[in-house]
């Protein structure tokens, strides 16, 4: 069974030969992360359906130079990001202070759960740690909040989100740590 990487390799070897549909297939199989990438930055989902679009074809005119040195996700990711800040700055808008809602988001299957009686006392403490949980992601710098979010909400590893975000292992490491570090002694703070 070949990897997900190997397929997309194939795939973009037959864009770059000429074959339209093989990207059509690309476009399928990342639309729907991609436009979640992009739901990061901006809120208006017209907004976020154009940017989306404005990616893809950033990425289709680019991809005769694509060497496949990275995998096609996280170079399209990439793209992604870039375009949606890219926008911001058109719009002389800067990013929301917040990468996702933490309302909204979805629990990966690593999640925990916290079980507990719907008590008044008991949802006014986790609405109070949400509220803090989100100033403290707000307030950090936007190399942190991005490396933490792109590990925390998407999964990726260092080394993807070393590629998406242009520096070393290490520097990714360091600013999840320092984002990690930050959001606890508020967290602390708080109790």
């Amino acid at each position: 069974m070949k990897s997900e990487h190997e397929s997309d390799q194939r795939l973009v070897l037959r864009v770059q030969h000429g074959d339209k549909r093989a990207f059509d297939v690309l476009v399928l199989k990342y639309q729907q992360r991609i436009a979640s990438v992009v739901s990061r930055y901006l809120r208006d989902q017209d907004e976020v359906a154009d940017v989306t679009q404005e990616a893809f074809i950033k990425a289709y005119r680019a991809l005769a130079n694509f060497r496949g040195d990275a995998q096609f996700y996280t170079w399209l990711y990439r793209i992604a990001i870039n375009t949606a800040k890219n926008h911001l700055v058109a719009k002389s808008r800067r990013p929301p202070n917040t990468d996702k809602d933490i309302s909204d988001g979805e629990f990966s299957e690593n999640s925990v759960v916290l079980e507990t009686e719907d008590q008044p006392e008991t949802l006014l403490a986790r609405d109070q740690l949400q509220t803090v949980i989100l100033a403290a992601v707000e307030d950090l710098q936007e190399d942190l909040r991005t490396a933490l979010m792109l590990r925390e909400f998407d999964g990726l590893s260092y080394e993807e989100i070393a590629e998406i975000m242009a520096c070393p292992v290490g520097t990714v490491r360091s600013r999840i740590f320092r984002a990690r570090e930050t959001i606890e002694k508020k967290m602390a703070q708080m109790g």
